[in-house]
């Protein structure tokens, strides 16, 4: 009977090994898309920070900086799955405060210029009223 335990230990143990290879192949393809995620999401917070959104959008920027903080924690927890969600997120929020910024940044700019061009205007107006207006010569025929 001591060689069937040993026999059934053997069994079970390369029943754990081959159950511990194929969690560890389930693992690793999920790391990749999530390594990519964060490293993209990265990017995103990198290039809406660059727009100005840390001080055109703070809450947004925040929010992305967060999800990312958060996403770099499960990476390194080995919780690909949520890492993966967290980055997918910050990178949604990162763009809209790179739209929210580049939005403002537009709308100022088109302020300014409508300021300026009313600006105009009124130089233009008031040019053409100080200058006397022109009457024609009449000619008169006899």
């Amino acid at each position: 009977m001591d060689q069937q335990q040993q026999a059934m230990g053997r069994l079970a143990a390369g029943a754990f090994a081959a159950a511990v290879l194929l969690l560890a192949g389930c693992a690793s393809p999920q790391k990749a898309p999530a390594t990519a995620d964060v490293a993209v999401s990265r990017n995103a917070v990198e290039n809406a920070v660059s727009a100005g959104a840390a001080e055109l959008a703070p809450e947004e920027i925040n929010a992305a900086r967060d999800k990312m903080m958060r996403a770099n924690q499960a990476l390194a927890a080995r919780d690909y799955k949520l890492a993966r969600e967290l980055a997918i997120q910050a990178q949604a929020d990162a763009k809209l405060a790179q739209s929210k910024a580049v939005s403002t940044k537009a709308t100022a700019a088109s302020n300014q210029l409508n300021e300026d061009l009313r600006v105009l205007r009124e130089e233009v107006d008031r040019a053409n009223s100080s200058q006397p207006a022109s009457t024609t010569p009449t000619t008169t025929q006899q």
